[in-house]
């Protein structure tokens, strides 16, 4: 799925996620469509130009499901270390302990792809 960089973004990830989980046959999709939300605003916010593109597909190595967020920033992605003051700035460190792996890869083409992978 392809992706303007606005605050209709997530809304849509999350839709197109439902959609390929459900093909995939997964019925619990909540911790899906909360990281492909984190992911999806993180390019939206962080990035801001370009497109974003969202992939979901099942890793045939290991059996796992893969959402792969790309967008044309070269910053990568860090996880904070928790701050019960702060106001934002969460949302990696949920991700990264509710997904079995995650990480991040740059792209021939410039930016960057942040993917996370769940078990079926």
């Amino acid at each position: 799925m392809v992706l303007d960089p606005t605050e209709h973004a997530p809304g849509l990830a999350r839709r197109f996620l439902a959609d390929c989980f459900r093909d995939l046959g997964i019925a619990d999709d909540y911790v899906g469509r909360l990281v492909v939300t984190e992911l999806v605003t993180n390019a939206y916010k962080h990035v801001g130009t370009g497109q974003i593109v969202v992939r979901i597909f099942e890793d045939e190595r290991d059996g796992l499901v893969v959402v792969e967020v790309w967008d044309e920033g070269d910053g990568i992605p860090v996880v904070k270390d928790e701050d019960c003051d702060a106001l934002d700035g969460r949302g990696l460190l949920l991700m990264a302990q509710l997904v079995h792996d995650w990480g991040t890869r740059p792209t021939n083409e410039g930016g960057k792809i942040v993917w996370a992978k769940f078990v079926r």
